[in-house]
């Protein structure tokens, strides 16, 4: 149950760091609302978590998911730019992420 709600914190935190970007600055109403209510909700899952799980694995990896997701979508959404480096860089957040898990 600990890793399905750390699992969610991460992707909500996916959503609302997204919602900003489209918030622009909070003046767009819609996304400034969808992620302030995605972060509220990915801070309540992490606190959660945080009651069954190690808080550096656990940080580690709902900042992982966070930031994977995010980067592959402002890739995929956002036109962000794609080079070996970067995506090299996302195989080894993803691989320490992983290896947190393993030794937990």
């Amino acid at each position: 149950m600990a890793w399905a709600l750390l699992l969610g914190a991460g992707l909500l935190e996916v959503v609302w760091a997204i919602a900003l970007k489209q918030s622009a600055g909070f003046s767009r109403m819609v996304p400034s609302v969808v992620g302030i209510v995605a972060a509220v909700v990915s801070f309540a899952m992490l606190a959660m978590a945080l009651k069954w799980l190690p808080v550096g694995t656990a940080y580690a990896v709902w900042v992982g998911i966070g930031t994977v997701g995010v980067a592959l979508a402002g890739i995929v959404a956002f036109g962000d730019g794609v080079t070996a480096a970067r995506l090299g860089c996302l195989v080894l957040i993803v691989a320490g992420v992983v290896g947190l898990k393993l030794v937990e």
